[in-house]
């Protein structure tokens, strides 16, 4: 499959998505939609990635496109379709995520930052609202407070402000950034595959449910794993002390 916006490869049991028009600041327009919501779902159906890296080329991680924010079409849930595959989503961001770009990075499972990141949502200032899910997202993963000041003032957050708030997982220079997200990715990849995509699974389908039917939901996904070849293998490494060889059967 051919992309303009985007390049997919896989490495081993990760698959990349790399922003590819890092001259333009990697723009976060409805092309771009379109081609997101083509690679996450070729991503979903390929049993042997484990897990995916989101990176950016150039100096900025993405921007709003030129004139504004995205505005979705009727019926679309910019990003969601990260949220949505099968695999969990790292993504490695430097430079400016900035309106549509901090909303594309807050639809992965894991952010980590380079020292020259910048945060921010600048539509209200603008006189608009945000239209790809940064007012439910960023109050559930920061709390609404501090969301209120990003959203609200367009108060931006470097690196370590996104550190201390929970925004990101770790900060690292700008020349260890991929390699830090890669060794995230290949940790999960060794981890068993249909556990790691339920864990992903109950996650997020658990933050929409009431705390009782949520832990059910978990159960359910676990009673569903233990029919499968992979935990058998994850009891008998650990009876064996050996590593486990996990197949994703």
């Amino acid at each position: 499959m051919s992309f303009t916006t985007l390049a997919v490869t896989k490495s081993g049991h990760v698959g990349e998505i790399r922003l590819t028009r890092g001259a333009e600041g990697n723009p976060a327009d409805e092309r771009f939609l379109d081609e997101l919501d083509q690679a996450a779902a070729s991503v979903h159906e390929y049993a042997d990635i484990h897990v995916v890296l989101l990176t950016a080329a150039g100096d900025a991680f993405s921007r709003d496109a030129q004139g504004g924010a995205v505005a979705p079409s009727v019926g679309r849930l910019p990003f969601r379709c990260l949220e949505l595959i099968a695999q969990p989503v790292i993504a490695c961001i430097q430079g400016d995520a900035i309106g549509a770009g901090l909303e594309l990075a807050l639809a992965c499972d894991i952010r980590v930052a380079a020292e020259d990141a910048v945060f921010a949502i600048r539509d209200v200032a603008e006189g608009r609202v945000p239209s790809a899910g940064a007012t439910q997202r960023l109050p559930r993963l920061i709390g609404r407070g501090k969301a209120s000041e990003m959203i609200l003032l367009g108060e931006a957050l470097d690196a370590e402000a996104a550190l201390a708030c929970g925004l990101v997982s770790a900060v690292v220079p700008r020349a260890d950034l991929e390699a830090h997200g890669r060794a995230l990715a290949e940790r999960i990849a060794a981890q068993g595959p249909i556990a790691v995509r339920y864990a992903k699974e109950s996650m997020l389908r658990g933050l929409d449910m009431p705390l009782e039917q949520a832990l059910r939901y978990e159960t359910d996904l676990t009673v569903i794993l233990q029919t499968t070849a992979d935990r058998a293998e994850g009891v008998s490494a650990f009876l064996e002390k050996r590593p486990p060889k996990f197949e994703g059967t």
